[in-house]
């Protein structure tokens, strides 16, 4: 099994096994491979994914659940719920948020239960009503600075649907200006101009 974290567009896979999706990148000349497990070793990971001259990651360590729980330790931890939706035509919602193409999600409230929080986001930030959600998708990770923190974001994605006449109403106060209907043969565009992590969302439902 692997964890998928991503630094900007770099992906870091922490791994218990060397999967057919993590070993192209064990081989590339611009990747990471670090098979040790000490508070050195994670540091050096996580400043070696910052470098330009990287452009991946692999952490292998054969408990991963050790592994995930010293790594995550260097970071603050920000867990976030949201949707993939789709109405009855089978199309995809996309909002566009600050130059790319997003999913609807947000940061979970304090006593807030994920799947709550989903479905709240995905209202606010998009107007829809009714929001069905039907099960979980994925989870995914990425990183970012807030002023001297390193923030590990984990987003948990459900799928969801909608009915009816919905009328769309972006969450300006989100930098959302954009909202649209996507049919899954459409996507590629769209895909260029997206988040790693939401090209991953994207890609799972494309891959059914």
């Amino acid at each position: 099994m692997h964890i998928k974290i991503y630094f900007g567009d770099k992906p870091l896979f922490l791994c218990d096994a060397i999967d057919k999706v993590v070993e192209p990148f064990v081989h590339h000349d611009d990747a990471v491979f670090i098979d040790e497990l000490d508070s050195h070793t994670i540091k050096t990971m996580i400043h070696e994914m910052q470098l330009e001259k990287v452009h991946a990651g692999v952490f292998y360590h054969p408990d991963l659940e050790a592994l995930k729980k010293a790594f995550f330790k260097k970071f603050t931890l920000i867990q976030a719920a949201g949707g993939l939706v789709t109405n009855e035509k089978d199309e995809i919602l996309l909002i566009h948020r600050r130059g790319k193409w997003d999913l609807p999600k947000g940061k979970l409230d304090k006593g807030e239960k994920l799947e709550d929080c989903a479905v709240r986001e995905v209202e606010e930030e998009t107007g829809l009503q009714k929001v069905k959600l039907t099960a979980p998708l994925m989870i995914t990770y990425h990183t970012y600075h807030e002023g001297t923190r390193f923030i590990l974001k984990e987003s948990h994605w459900y799928t969801m649907s909608v009915s009816g006449r919905q009328v769309l109403v972006p969450q300006a106060e989100e930098d959302i200006h954009e909202i649209v209907w996507v049919k899954p043969a459409g996507l590629l565009p769209y895909l260029a101009e997206a988040f790693p992590s939401v090209k991953d969302v994207l890609q799972s439902r494309l891959h059914e």
